[in-house]
């Protein structure tokens, strides 16, 4: 069953769209979910204000799709765990945040906290996400824990902040501070990284296949080990992403460890 939702005009403040998961729309019938309450602000209105609703029973299992200019609409996937929800249009912040499983897409570009503590799952942005992209919440000290987060654009600072495990891909470039604080998992950025890139990172590991700044930090040292087998293992898994990252395999690459300001044994491998 696909449940479509067209956006009639842009809202004038901010909409919370977190109650919208195929989860949650089970066994409802149009009028039911045109009633639904979502948040402006302090206020609660009626779904129907905001969106046309249509729904088809295609047989192609749970999924929402939603149409239009959704970049003052936030939370959209928030806590999903199943399901798939495709956005034809940019959205606002706080995309997938929680995400355990199934599938989200968005066809534009995505605010900030874009797959804030994911624990499953896949999140596929064909544009930019801003700052805080697989960072932990405002106040959390856990960032992401598992699922795919793979962006077609750039991101923005403080890319996958304390990221404990699961993949953050990037085509294009990111800003600073990415994979700081990272604890496990892989980051793959296509692009040219900003300043202070795996800052105070304790394992894990940063791919900077479109160059890196960080050579010159006393903090990260290069490594004599023989990551040969390592490297091909790692870099054939990630050339079906295509871009920067389909010749991965014929490239050299050299590895930094780091960041010994912290003790940190994590690395970062720039490839040649």
């Amino acid at each position: 069953m696909t449940w479509t939702f067209t956006l009639l005009q842009p809202p004038a403040l901010r909409l919370d769209l977190r109650s919208l998961v195929p989860q949650a729309l089970a066994g409802m019938d149009v009028a039911a979910v045109e009633t639904l309450p979502l948040w402006q602000g302090r206020q609660p209105l009626p779904l129907a204000e905001f969106f046309k609703v249509a729904r088809t029973d295609d047989g192609a299992g749970d999924s929402l799709v939603f149409e239009g200019d959704l970049s003052r609409c936030d939370r959209i996937g928030w806590q999903m765990a199943s399901g798939r929800i495709a956005v034809r249009g940019c959205v606002g912040d706080l995309l997938g945040t929680g995400l355990s499983g199934g599938e989200i897409t968005v066809a534009g570009h995505a605010g900030e906290l874009a797959g804030c503590e994911m624990q499953g799952g896949r999140i596929t942005v064909q544009g930019n996400v801003g700052d805080f992209a697989a960072a932990p919440l405002p106040g959390s000290m856990e960032g992401v824990k598992g699922g795919v987060l793979l962006v077609q654009g750039r991101a923005g600072a403080r890319l996958a902040d304390r990221m404990r495990r699961g993949l953050v891909l990037v085509h294009g470039g990111a800003g600073d501070f990415a994979a700081s604080r990272l604890v496990a998992g892989t980051v793959a950025v296509g692009g040219a990284l900003g300043a202070h890139a795996g800052f105070q990172m304790r394992r894990g590991t940063l791919l900077c296949a479109g160059g890196c700044a960080i050579e010159a930090s006393p903090n990260f040292i290069a490594t004599r080990h023989d990551v040969g087998v390592i490297w091909q293992l790692l870099a054939r898994s990630l050339v079906a992403y295509g871009g920067a990252f389909a010749g991965l395999p014929s490239r050299r690459v050299r590895r930094l460890a780091g960041d010994l300001a912290t003790g940190g044994r994590g690395e970062i491998l720039l490839p040649g």
